[in-house]
């Protein structure tokens, strides 16, 4: 049996959760269609400041550390695993189960009202390019299918690596993490090479989740903190790193006015300082975690934690629908409770349904369970 690493399973359980509460807080923004595209309002301060302290201060770090902890387990490669067989179990993993989701989000809608099924029909036709308009969240399966790809190509390099040589990439990392605020912020929206023919800048191939990979790598073999420090430390960059992502939030909006989600969110993009600061901390302070075996729910849910999410959109809107009750202002129970409420009971749905499906024969190819 394949050995755990406890603290990664206590990760997976929390980083789940997060992507969640991410979504049900997205149900607080009032979409605002006739001031524009991706135009919303935000209806009070009360909104204001608990959609920027849930999803941006608290669950923003929930795709770099489900990244970080993919490449904790999976870099180096093993010495004897060819590219070809890294790919095969990567994708034997991750494919059947995406694809059948991409379908499922193509077509079930249509039985609920969401839309009719000509529109099936051309999210179907979509699916070898992209997610259906019901799935956002699946674009998160696209990065994380280029982080496998390049995983045997950089492991090699890792490998012989030193730390110096790491953090000297983790610099590059980390100065291209400003180009999304330089490019909300500023006249600039082409900077380091870029132009409408040629989308490649300077810093192309030191950006994106690969920074994060290279960050598990040398936090695995090379940060060689004690407990204590690893406690102080991952502390402080998580609330430094989240104390700015809630900030820029509030500096940006104001209530019952049209508001630009791209703007208002400048800060919010997973691969950003704010963000790179406070998912370092997170997963510095899950790293402390010393346990020697994980506990049944715990390893349970993490097990289940792929299929939970690729299930939870099906949960988290109802559910979440039930809380605001058409007015985002006035929710069922106040807004500060209403989002982590919401939040857990689509959770435990989405893990009570997983469960059960992991029962049926060949669960696997469609939960990943």
């Amino acid at each position: 049996m394949k050995e755990r690493v406890v603290f990664i399973d206590y990760l997976r359980v929390v980083a789940c959760f997060l992507v969640m509460m991410v979504h049900v807080t997205e149900n607080f923004y009032i979409m605002d269609y006739e001031a524009g595209e991706n135009m919303v309002r935000i209806a009070d301060d009360a909104n204001r400041f608990w959609i920027a302290f849930w999803n941006g201060g608290l669950a923003r770090t929930c795709v770099p550390l489900f990244m970080i902890a993919s490449a904790f387990l999976l870099v180096p490669m093993k010495a004897d695993t060819t590219m070809f067989q890294f790919y095969k179990s990567r994708f034997l993993r991750i494919g059947p189960p995406t694809l059948i989701f991409l379908i499922i989000y193509s077509v079930v809608p249509v039985l609920f009202g969401y839309f009719g099924w000509s529109d099936a029909g051309r999210y179907l036709m979509r699916v070898p390019l992209n997610f259906p308009d019901m799935a956002g969240h699946m674009w998160f399966m696209y990065p994380l299918i280029s982080i496998y790809l390049i995983i045997p190509i950089v492991s090699p390099w890792l490998e012989k690596a030193s730390a110096k040589d790491e953090l000297l990439f983790l610099g590059f990392f980390a100065i291209s993490t400003f180009m999304p605020i330089i490019h909300k912020l500023t006249p600039y929206s082409h900077i380091w090479g870029e132009c409408w023919w040629n989308n490649f800048h300077m810093l192309w191939y030191c950006s994106g989740y690969l920074g994060y990979l290279v960050m598990a790598h040398y936090i695995r073999f090379h940060l060689k903190w004690n407990v204590k420090r690893r406690l102080v430390m991952g502390s402080v960059c998580f609330i430094l790193g989240s104390a700015y992502t809630v900030w820029s939030h509030l500096s940006m909006t104001s209530a019952d006015v049209p508001l630009s989600l791209p703007l208002i969110e400048y800060a919010w993009e997973f691969c950003t300082p704010n963000v790179l600061l406070a998912s370092f901390g997170a997963f510095t302070l899950f790293t402390c975690i010393q346990k020697q075996e994980t506990p049944k729910l715990v390893s349970d849910i993490s097990r289940l934690s792929f299929g939970m999410y690729l299930i939870h959109i099906f949960f988290v809107i109802p559910i979440t629908g039930f809380f605001v009750n058409g007015n985002p202002a006035e929710p069922v129970i106040p807004v500060w409770a209403a989002i982590p409420v919401a939040t857990l009971i689509s959770y435990a749905c989405c893990y009570l349904a997983c469960k059960l499906l992991a029962y049926i024969p060949g669960s696997k190819y469609f939960i990943g369970a």
